[in-house]
């Protein structure tokens, strides 16, 4: 009888590959050769009858169904990881690898404490950490999750709330000492605003206010636009550039020390939330879901 699965190492060249973007860098991490892992994956194409990767001399993409196949895939050696590790005792302890993307915010300011709860907790699972405000292909890119600015549920995934973010005004004291401090929203035409531009549609994102129970969204005009980065605009405004609107739990300290004040604090009651994203459960490791768990325990603690 004929081995129904004699294609399996094919199949782990063909996930090195994607995961690592390119076939060297593949080879490394399996101890082996470009060459092999590139016949290897040929191989693998030739069975499908389907074309997973396109290939030039400086880079390697996955097809529409390369990230098909390459999802399924993952979730087919999760599985097989897990039984491994049921056969070998579930007293043991956990490992394996999280790979997640989180943006500028929570990786400076939220994320490294419940990181070390995590590592605390799971000290021989590897996390591969991303911190960028770039929306990342989960799947494409090889990312088990992602913490994102909303509470979308993009196509395929799943989202889970971590927190709605409280917002707030805040300027440097020597900068309201040279402009004045603002008593009413209208007061803030006439001072230097310093706003962000988002990334997924490149227009100044609104500030957001409540007045007496009215939700309010008011367009600053810029004095200096900040993208990619919005952690930027509070760095200009500790240097005195102009007010800025951010989270509370990125400028709470720098107010308790003096570099900023509160501003129009009237108009506060506003928050943004951030989620978790990723795959169903199905297509999950068993430290991804143990990641996810800290994730989301922490909201409710």
């Amino acid at each position: 009888m004929s081995r129904q699965f004699d294609y399996l190492d094919d199949l782990e060249a063909f996930i090195a590959v994607a995961e690592h973007g390119s076939f060297t860098t593949g080879a490394v991490s399996l101890s082996t050769t470009p060459s092999v892992l590139s016949r290897a994956v040929t191989r693998l194409e030739q069975r499908l009858g389907a074309q997973l990767m396109r290939r030039t001399t400086r880079s390697v993409t996955l097809t529409e169904s390369g990230r098909h196949y390459l999802e399924q895939a993952r979730a087919a050696f999760n599985l097989l990881g897990e039984a491994e590790r049921e056969l070998q005792g579930q007293a043991g302890p956990l490992r394996g690898r999280v790979r997640m993307s989180v943006p500028t915010t929570y990786g400076h300011y939220r994320l490294p404490t419940l990181l070390a709860r995590f590592a605390h907790r799971y000290p021989d699972v590897k996390v591969e950490l991303n911190i960028t405000n770039r929306n990342v292909d989960l799947a494409a890119e090889g990312v088990d999750l992602a913490i994102r600015l909303g509470d979308f549920s993009p196509g395929g995934l799943v989202a889970r709330k971590l927190a709605d973010e409280a917002l707030c005004l805040v300027a440097a004291p020597a900068y309201l000492e040279r402009a004045g401090v603002p008593q009413a929203l209208a007061d803030l035409e006439r001072h230097r605003c310093i706003p962000f531009v988002l990334p997924r549609t490149g227009r100044v994102a609104p500030w957001l206010f409540r007045d007496g129970g009215r939700d309010i969204e008011w367009q600053p005009a810029p004095g200096i636009e900040v993208s990619d980065d919005v952690l930027g605009v509070v760095s200009l405004a500790v240097a005195g550039m102009g007010i800025a609107q951010s989270y509370d739990f990125i400028v709470h300290e720098r107010i308790a020390q003096g570099e900023l004040v509160e501003v129009l604090p009237a108009l506060r009651g506003r928050t943004r939330p951030f989620s978790v994203i990723y795959a169903p459960h199905r297509l999950q490791s068993a430290a991804t879901r143990a990641m996810i768990d800290v994730l989301v325990a922490a909201r409710q603690s």
